[in-house]
């Protein structure tokens, strides 16, 4: 059986704190991958840079992490089908499933006060057992809380702040100023 950690977001951009808890979930967690799975469309109808985009920033900066983290299009699968609505956890969950996978499911502590606002988070919580990582401010999980969001560093881009490179790895900021992303707010 191979365990693969489902770690999915908007990564729009993806940063430091995004390889540390992947790092994290790879070092401490009983999983043999773990795959960034950023969302085709924001959930909310939150502005994103394209996914294309967002998929070649996340693939940059899961280079360092090495082979068992891997970058998946599966949010842009589910997008192609013509009956689909907005992304769902659980349809993604159901999209890869296959004889000889289980899942785990990464999210933040901060989704733990949100589950009622899920699909069918019990039956999320049961196909891929969540691991459950510290953020900031927010009671529960486990591992060091870095208080970093893909907000503030859009609005450190947008401000033309060097201390966003402190946030986000070389080759995404090189990647973001390359393609003209996140000039402002």
């Amino acid at each position: 059986m191979t365990t693969v950690a489902l770690f999915g977001g908007s990564f729009n951009p993806p940063h430091v704190a995004h390889q540390l808890v992947a790092l994290y979930v790879l070092e401490t967690q009983p999983i043999d991958e773990l795959w960034l799975v950023p969302t085709f469309a924001h959930a909310f109808g939150k502005e994103l840079a394209a996914y294309d985009q967002r998929v070649a920033m996340c693939e940059l900066a899961a280079a360092p992490l090495g082979a068992r983290v891997r970058v998946s299009r599966a949010e842009q699968e589910l997008a192609a089908n013509p009956d689909f609505v907005a992304s769902r956890t659980l349809d993604l969950i159901e999209h890869l499933e296959r004889p000889g996978v289980q899942f785990r499911l990464v999210v933040g502590s901060d989704i733990l006060g949100e589950t009622a606002q899920w699909h069918r988070w019990d039956e999320i919580a049961r196909r891929a057992p969540p691991i459950v990582v510290s953020r900031p401010g927010r009671p529960g999980g486990t591992g060091v809380a870095i208080d970093v969001s893909s907000t503030r560093v859009r609005e450190l881009l947008a401000a033309r702040d060097p201390a966003v490179s402190a946030l986000v790895p070389r080759a995404v900021l090189s990647y973001i100023a390359g393609h003209g992303l996140y000039d402002r707010a």
